[in-house]
């Protein structure tokens, strides 16, 4: 059996790739837990080491791998490339956080004391996605491997050609087994959670695929960390320009084709405010359209599924206000689009739309805002543009995510965690906070001995 991809740019036939059946699975994971004991038990200096060997072979590929990312799903040059780089740097940190991962100590009186020490889980297996398929890839890797775990790495169906790429690169600088990738849609996907000897499964997805993933993975009580779908608002204060907050949207919406999980996916706009904003909003999301700068979808499927929701919405009362229409010709582009008119009950507002659309409500008061972007059943991030630092603290205190960004859409520090919630999964998925996600806690009480009499 075999997986067939398609350029989304033009629809040409980019090649197939074997899916790994079960028989494959079931090896791939006793191969990891046979590599398992060696690798555990390298000095994690060593292991770091490893990493950075690793982060050097990528360096060496790094045109084929910007260039693959490109055409198989549809990011832009730059966005490939940065991507690229962005796994490279993640390599290296892990490489240097690794060796100095350490727990704690507690001591409970004069001569005796607790320390934790952390232990690598044993077999990981990583599930990772299209969107940024390397920096991602890289992140949960790198965590892994250098905290002595042995891997086991399904990429996502809609980019296999890179993921075997990616593999074929990076396992060389480890043992035999310790670094292993198989290929296959959620049947394979299922098929690797199911094991009993799987230790943890790491998955960045939709909250479909990690609530299925997690069902599975509970049978044998297996840990799982996983990142999903967000629903990401953007509230607008009345006292922010509204050019700025309006390129801030269309950054927040339009960037990667709305194929980020932090996307902003609904925007609540003062009242005050609206007219000005959405005027600025459609005047940016036409000179996205005219460039010809904008990607297309991953494939024609999320094309249809992202129009499905504009669909939809315009059939109850939406308005569009630019873009809307799926465009002729080959390939799965979709144009940037700004909807009003739009309700909470709208699955475009209600649901993940993973696609360059951006809802535009109008609400009476910042309060409003807030209320109305808690309202959701995710938790991954949310942003909001205010110049009132009472309001921003308000928000920081009351929205029920992982991350709220004040004033930027994107950014960050290097280095920076965040802890998803609700259907947007749980656990730590980057940072050194990850390291500790891939380990389990001994913990030693230590006591002097009785001398004897």
């Amino acid at each position: 059996m075999t997986m067939t991809r398609l350029d989304p740019h033009d629809g040409s036939h980019l090649g197939d790739v074997a899916v790994s059946d079960l028989d494959a699975v079931i090896a791939a994971v006793r191969r990891a837990r046979a590599a398992f004991g060696a690798w555990s038990t390298t000095a994690p200096a060593d292991r770091g080491a490893a990493l950075h060997a690793a982060a050097d072979a990528l360096e060496t590929r790094l045109d084929e791998i910007a260039d693959l990312n490109h055409r198989e799903t549809g990011k832009t040059p730059g966005d490939s490339r940065g991507g690229a780089e962005a796994g490279i740097g993640t390599l290296r940190q892990y490489a240097e956080l690794g060796p100095v991962h350490r727990g704690r100590a507690l001591q409970g009186s004069f001569t005796a004391i607790d320390y934790a020490i952390p232990r690598p889980r044993g077999v990981v297996v990583a599930i990772t996605p299209w969107n940024d398929p390397v920096a991602i890839a890289c992140g949960l890797l790198g965590a892994a491997l250098v905290t002595g775990n042995a891997v086991v790495h399904k990429p996502s169906e809609r980019c296999p050609h890179l993921g075997e790429l990616l593999g074929s690169i990076l396992a060389p600088c480890f043992p035999e087994g310790v670094l292993q990738t198989v290929s296959g849609d959620h049947t394979t996907g299922r098929a690797l959670t199911e094991q009993a000897d799987v230790d943890l499964v790491a998955h960045v997805g939709s909250t479909a695929a990690g609530r299925a993933i997690e069902q599975a993975a509970a049978l044998h009580d297996t840990k799982v960390i996983r990142e999903n779908g967000g629903n990401d608002p953007l509230v607008i204060d009345r006292d922010v320009d509204p050019a700025w907050a309006a390129e801030q949207a269309a950054l927040g919406a339009y960037a990667n084709g709305g194929q980020i999980c932090t996307s902003v996916e609904r925007i609540y706009v003062h009242r005050d405010l609206a007219q000005a904003f959405t005027a600025e909003l459609v005047k940016a999301t036409e000179a996205r359209n005219e460039s010809g700068e904008l990607p297309p979808l991953v494939d024609t499927a999320m094309r249809d599924a992202v129009h499905g929701q504009v669909a939809d919405a315009i059939q109850q009362g939406a308005t569009v206000e630019a873009g809307g229409e799926v465009p002729s010709g080959p390939g799965a582009f979709y144009p940037a689009t700004v909807l009003t008119n739009v309700e909470d009950s709208m699955a475009v507002m209600a649901e993940e739309t993973f696609g360059p659309v951006a809802p535009v409500c109008v609400v009476e008061d910042f309060e409003e805002g807030l209320r109305r972007a808690a309202a959701t059943s995710y938790g991954l991030a949310a942003t909001v543009l205010t110049g009132s630092m009472d309001h921003a603290q308000r928000a920081a205190a009351t929205l029920p995510v992982g991350t709220v960004k004040v004033n930027a859409v994107f950014g960050g520090a290097p280095g920076g965690a965040a802890e998803p919630r609700g259907a947007s999964g749980h656990g730590y998925g980057y940072g050194p906070e990850l390291l500790d996600e891939m380990t389990q806690t001994t913990v030693v009480h230590l006591a002097p001995p009785r001398a004897q009499a």
